[in-house]
């Protein structure tokens, strides 16, 4: 209870300061994520590692000074050392444990020099002879806090970010071609190429030593989170795949059949991606991904699938780039997607200049370091970092032409 009494005062003593309290559950744990507890109601827990920082990140429209306090708990009688840095200053304080009760280290002034995004980073300067720290909140106040924004939810997820692709809503598109280039390699990364009204085909990072290329296709019908529950005549089945690829099920964003191959694919190198849909009757659709396999210099099939209830061409074109987990959801993601052209059913291939940007509910308003661009003739996505660059959902980018359709799609047959 006493606890719970000194939070209330310190935070009603900072409200009428233009203050902002950020809870602890919203930081980063550096450099290993995984090193520390981390609750959305606790914050971090079990911290007694000296090599592991808490840090936040915050968005600063005002230059000037702040003050910055961190609410901690620590062992009844134990006696810890911490140090803040931010904007170039580093403060060290020592802090005695009130057991269960929280405890207030004040770190003093510090000084955000421009606007833009800042670090806040707390260290551990010895570790505890017995027990472990616990921390609650950072707070600051003063002139340069009175705008400052920081994610304050548990998700710490960097915003997913998207190109959509306008082509004319009567074409009957039958293939769609895109390539990426990722620029960062963070874990937990999906940077999506061709993706389309009934799936999505892409590359993503699932570890240090595991990456994949993805293609899935939703099946009918609104179930979102079962796949047992969708009835026969929904479900998607599979036609055929390549070597060494795993097909299976989807579920828990829509369900659906999904194909992967484990393939150690090379940040900084172009990554081809060609999509194809054949409408055999006015009921289905046969959706096929086609990926080049640098090594081979072939293209392979991913896999093809038959969608019941389609019975129509590609619609919806778009790439994406995806950070689906939050422990790194700090760090950038960029990657460059470039060169994409759609083909007709009359044959015709048709070059894709334009693209405009869209974001999910997290980079609304929690997630603010997330915006794409032109560089090097190709569209980029960027999200996460909390790095310099902004645009507003809807803004539209063009990019020069290439000026050579795709060439050489063509399927090796055994």
């Amino acid at each position: 209870m006493k606890s719970l009494l000194l939070s209330v005062l310190f935070l009603s003593a900072l409200a009428g300061a233009s203050a902002v309290n950020v809870p602890a559950f919203t930081a980063y744990i550096e450099p290993d994520p995984e090193a520390l507890e981390m609750s959305s109601r606790g914050g971090v827990r079990g911290w007694n590692i000296t090599e592991q920082h808490v840090v936040w990140y915050g968005q600063f429209t005002n230059a000037g000074s702040l003050t910055a306090s961190v609410e901690l708990s620590l062992p009844a009688g134990a006696e810890a050392q911490f140090k803040l840095t931010a904007g170039g200053r580093t403060s060290e304080v020592s802090v005695k444990g009130a057991g269960q009760e929280s405890v207030i280290a004040r770190f003093g002034e510090f000084k955000i020099a421009e606007a833009g995004f800042a670090k806040f980073v707390l260290e551990l300067v010895a570790p505890l002879k017995q027990g472990s720290v616990s921390v609650r909140s950072l707070a600051l106040e003063g002139p340069a806090s009175t705008t400052a924004h920081f994610n304050m939810k548990p998700r710490r997820n960097a915003a997913s970010v998207h190109l959509a692709y306008p082509v004319p809503a009567v074409t009957n598109i039958d293939q769609a071609y895109c390539e990426v280039t990722a620029v960062d390699e963070p874990v937990y990364t999906f940077y999506m190429a061709c993706g389309w009204n009934r799936g999505y085909f892409g590359m993503q990072i699932n570890s240090p030593t595991e990456r994949r290329i993805i293609f899935s296709v939703w099946d009918s019908g609104n179930e979102a989170v079962d796949r047992k529950k969708v009835s026969a005549e929904d479900l998607v089945t599979l036609k055929g795949k390549g070597e060494g690829v795993y097909s299976g099920d989807f579920g828990n964003e829509g369900t659906g059949g999904h194909s992967h191959l484990k393939y150690m694919w090379k940040t900084g190198e172009k990554q081809r991606f060609w999509l194809k849909a054949e409408v055999p009757d006015p009921t289905h659709t046969i959706y096929s991904g086609y990926w080049f396999h640098p090594e081979k210099k072939e293209w392979m099939l991913i896999s093809s699938w038959k969608a019941p209830k389609a019975g129509s061409y590609l619609r919806g074109l778009h790439s994406f780039s995806e950070n689906f987990g939050g422990d790194n959801g700090h760090l950038r993601r960029k990657a460059l997607y470039g060169n994409q052209w759609y083909h007709t059913s009359d044959g015709k291939w048709n070059e894709i200049l334009t693209a405009s940007f869209s974001h999910d509910a997290t980079g609304r308003g929690d997630r603010l370091d997330r915006f794409m661009g032109v560089e090097g003739g190709q569209f980029f996505l960027s999200h996460g970092g909390f790095v310099p660059g902004f645009c507003n959902f809807g803004d539209k980018f063009t990019r020069p032409s290439s000026g050579a359709e795709p060439s050489g799609l063509v399927i090796k047959v055994p």
